[in-house]
């Protein structure tokens, strides 16, 4: 009989917060797999475990899941956990549990702490449809078109991000969500767990007020809903954009459509990027 490879949420920052099953799990199972066994062992020392732990992490998964599967398959349980929340969810552990499954495996989750959860819950912006993104590119142009296309859903718009790029993120959604009800949740369940509202406008001058405010983890939420979804511009508007990109920066024509048209910033300059792009992967003239 194959054992059980246990997917185990853990806290995000308060200790506290992992639950009974989890704890009962963590010591009951032959094999822990821990994204980094070093941070993982300060959770489990606070608890008083000391199942035997191996790594398993984005460098050595492909790797290391045979081992584990090997484990499994000799009858022995093992529990899957991360450096924080819900294993999976923007951390490691998809090729291991998709191998297990296609083996017959049981995968059995122990929910709990999950920080993009978490942040909804008490943001207080729609919940009824949400959209989950989790990291997004570090490269700005590449962020800036997965934010594109984040802006044609309708719901709340769920993103994690660092503390050295929360700045640089925050600034393509002022230009893309420019009258967007945002939320940034920073360190949360943690001591200095803070909620911030407003634009993303707003919110950059919160940092600039204060020069400690970038430190920690970041869960940014935008208001995408129904009420602050723009419907789309008409033929005209983008012929007009089309003739203005011939002529001016993307910047410009912005400004000079938004002046003709009447319409909102943030659906002139989304069109106008898509345009943009359009242009340039254009093949250039042989003559």
């Amino acid at each position: 009989m194959t054992g059980v490879l246990y997917i185990v949420a853990t806290p995000i920052g308060n200790l506290d917060d992992i639950s009974l099953r989890a704890i009962a799990t963590l010591k009951e199972v032959d094999l822990i797999a821990a994204e980094d066994t070093r941070h993982s062992r300060q959770l489990l020392n606070h608890l008083g475990i000391d199942t035997r732990m191996i790594s398993c992490h984005e460098h050595n998964e492909s790797a290391r899941s045979v081992e584990i599967l090997e484990q499994l398959s000799a009858g022995h349980d093992v529990a899957l956990i991360s450096d924080a929340g819900t294993p999976l969810i923007s951390d490691p552990g998809y090729r291991l549990v998709h191998a297990a499954q296609q083996q017959g495996i049981r995968v059995s989750p122990i929910p709990g702490a999950n920080s993009a959860v978490a942040a909804l819950s008490a943001a207080g912006l729609p919940t009824e449809q949400f959209h989950f993104a989790g990291f997004l590119s570090s490269k700005a142009t590449e962020r800036g078109k997965q934010l594109q296309d984040l802006s044609e859903l309708r719901g709340t718009l769920v993103i994690f991000e660092s503390s050295h790029r929360i700045l640089r993120l925050l600034e393509q959604v002022a230009q893309i969500f420019p009258q967007n009800p945002c939320v940034l949740a920073k360190e949360l369940t943690k001591l200095h767990e803070q909620f911030l509202r407003g634009s993303a406008a707003e919110l950059l001058r919160c940092f600039e007020r204060d020069g400690k405010l970038h430190k920690g983890e970041f869960v940014l939420l935008i208001d995408n809903s129904a009420a602050n979804h723009d419907s789309g511009l008409n033929a005209d508007d983008v012929d007009l954009l089309r003739v203005l990109l011939d002529e001016v920066s993307v910047k410009m024509a912005v400004k000079i459509a938004m002046r003709l048209t009447g319409k909102k910033k943030n659906q002139i300059y989304r069109q106008a990027l898509r345009l943009s792009e359009e242009k340039e992967s254009e093949p250039g003239d042989s003559g």
